[in-house]
């Protein structure tokens, strides 16, 4: 058998191994060059951008707080100021049983139920990336008693803060307003107005009052730091710091002493005081009594006290004298005088025979003087004196409604004064298209006679009338009223002090405003309805009375205020100036249920003045509740 022998063709097989050779070192560039570029790709193109990620790793910029801006009197009195503290707080997304830390915590550190409630609180409205106060102002000794346990308490830390503090507790809450823990609401309007990056770290805001209507000037700038920290999150070095910029302090045109005299004259009345600088507009006292401790409020207001606030017949939450709303009553009669001469529907020495009501042509109802029987002979000085409603039953008649409506709303009536403090109501100052959009119907001229004496859809602010009395007091001219004196932008650079603004420039006959002026001043002489207020000042001032109706009263039915609820008692008005001359202050005071302004709130009026002009400090008012029947207003 023929056997047959393969010969190998080594030319063919070195030829396949060369090419398998090549294929396999080109295919192993082609890795290398994959690998060389991505290299390239992630060592040189992408440097900065992993650099940033490393850094973000190994650097952390935490911001500064700035120091908020204090808030003084026009003499420097400190009225919100700041001091340090610590406070035990929780980050709530860093903690598995959040119960069982607070009671360990409780342990260590005091804490009430009122903290707890005020914890789950701010939880319920809070971030969970936030740390929230458990308990806030802790001593040295609970700083040093948790320090040695910090190791058992992930995500509990003790922070240094700023804690903002009102010396005067409720006597200027109103005014001053309080800052509060920035809620979601808040957090919205810093995104919409592009503020929320200064706000980094920040915890608190303004809420109401200066503190919310300056809050861009109180704040300040955030600043920061980049700090180099740890595998564990601990920082090791500063690298970088920009300073914070400090808030602007402000100083107000308020006179704290004279705020205390006011709010010690109203004695257990409820009400406000408005006073007023008539040559500049700066407001000098701002009083709504009751008031509240707005440092309840800063670190979150506890339940408690809450509900005792919020649920309070005496509603201490109000501001009375910015927004709570009134009829004017009779201090409305001043300017309807001025009106009444404005038109030609009067001249000073027109007069009526007062029978003691008004009755309108084609009817047989009788609007009631406050005084029986009459006045009898009465001219536009002696209205003002004696406070004569019928002869302002027939003014009003004669004026129209929408000629008293133009001719007022020259004083402000029915608007915003313009007070740089926000949430201001308007007021009411009716008209006949007025009532047409707002109740679908035509306007009586039984409306009209009791808008003539401050009645009826009347109502004023103790803010509006205070300003109008000030422009009445400067002869028609009006500066725009303001809480703000100047603002301390820093040390070296002060800003000047706010210059006086002219809101509005009457230009009234000087003989009319001049014969109105000193009808107030007889109001305050025997005769008038407060002659008992200006018994034995050494000053002569100006002013009128009045008395705002809680309830009707029917036709024939006579008003004891024995006989009424207290709360359904008339409230007492009474605006001024003074000194008559030449006016420093002009002021409103409304005391609710008080019922006779002459008798209640003129006493008020005449203790404040007594201090601004001549420095007397008064005793506290003795707080009437019983008339035995409505006197004249």
């Amino acid at each position: 058998m023929k056997r047959h022998v393969e010969l190998k063709n080594h030319q063919r097989e070195i030829y396949f191994f060369r090419l398998r050779l090549i294929l396999s070192l080109g295919f192993v560039l082609v890795l290398l060059f994959i690998l060389l570029s991505r290299f390239f790709y992630l060592q040189v193109v992408k440097q900065g951008y992993f650099k940033t990620l490393a850094d973000n790793n190994r650097i952390s910029v935490v911001p500064i707080v700035p120091n908020r801006g204090l808030i003084m009197d026009r003499n420097g009195i400190v009225l919100a100021q700041n001091y340090s503290g610590y406070t035990l707080e929780i980050a709530p997304g860093k903690v598995m049983d959040l119960e069982g830390t607070i009671d360990a915590l409780a342990q260590l550190v005091d804490i009430q139920p009122r903290d707890r409630k005020r914890f789950r609180k701010l939880l319920s409205e809070s971030h969970t990336s936030e740390t929230l106060p458990i308990r806030t102002r802790l001593t040295d000794v609970e700083v040093a008693r948790f320090a040695a346990q910090r190791y058992r308490f992930p995500g509990v830390e003790i922070k240094a803060r700023l804690f903002r503090e009102y010396p005067y507790s409720d006597h200027m809450s109103h005014l001053i307003g309080y800052i509060g823990r920035i809620n979601d609401k808040d957090v919205k309007q810093l995104e919409d107005n592009n503020m929320a990056g200064n706000y980094r770290g920040s915890d608190y805001i303004g809420k109401i009052g200066v503190e919310q209507s300056y809050e861009n000037e109180l704040h300040g700038i955030t600043g920061f730091e980049q700090v180099e920290v740890d595998a564990g999150g601990r920082g090791v070095r500063v690298l970088s710091r920009t300073t914070p910029q400090s808030g602007h302090s402000l100083i107000l045109t308020l006179d704290a002493k004279l705020q205390e005299v006011a709010e010690l004259a109203f004695g257990n009345y409820r009400g406000a005081l408005v006073a007023i600088d008539p040559s500049n507009g700066e407001v000098l006292a701002f009083v709504s009594k009751p008031g509240y401790d707005p440092n309840l409020f800063v670190d979150g207001i506890d339940t408690e006290n809450w509900d005792a606030l919020n649920n309070s017949p005496d509603v201490p939450l109000n501001n009375r004298a910015l927004r709570g709303q009134y009829p004017p009553g009779s201090t409305i009669k001043p300017f309807m005088a001025l009106a009444g001469l404005e038109y030609n529907i009067r001249e000073p020495a027109y007069s009526i025979s007062d029978p003691g009501y008004f009755t309108l042509q084609g009817s047989s109802h009788h609007y009631r003087d406050w005084k029986a029987g009459g006045h009898g002979r009465v001219d536009l000085f002696k209205s003002i004196v004696i406070s004569c409603d019928t002869y302002y039953y027939g003014l009003a008649t004669e004026l129209g409604i929408d000629n008293m409506h133009e001719f007022l709303q020259q004083f402000g009536f029915g608007k915003p004064t313009g007070l740089d403090m926000e949430g201001e109501a308007a007021g009411l100052l009716p008209s006949s298209e007025w009532k047409m959009r707002r109740y679908k119907q035509i306007w009586y001229p039984g409306d009209t006679v009791s808008a003539g004496i401050g009645q009826g859809y009347n109502l004023v602010t103790p803010m509006q009338l205070a300003y109008a009395t000030a422009v009445l007091a400067n002869d028609g001219v009006g500066y725009r009223p303001h809480l703000v004196k100047q603002v301390m932008r820093d040390a070296e650079h002060e800003a000047p002090p706010e210059q006086p603004v002219v809101a509005m420039d009457l230009k009234l006959p000087a003989e009319h405003i001049a014969l109105v002026k000193r009808a107030m001043v007889a109001v305050t002489q025997p005769g008038g309805t407060a002659a008992g207020a200006s018994a034995g000042a050494s000053y002569k001032f100006g002013g009128k009375t009045g008395t705002a109706q809680v309830i009707g009263m029917k036709q024939n039915e006579k008003y004891v205020a024995s006989q009424i609820s207290e709360r359904n008692r008339d409230h007492a008005w009474f605006i001024a100036f003074a000194p008559a001359d030449k006016p420093r202050i002009a002021l409103a005071v409304l005391a609710e249920n008080g019922g006779h302004g002459g008798s209640t709130a003129a006493p008020i009026a005449r203790k404040v003045i007594d201090y601004y002009l001549l420095g007397k400090a008064p005793k506290p008012l003795q707080n009437v509740t019983d008339s035995p029947e409505k006197e004249d207003d």
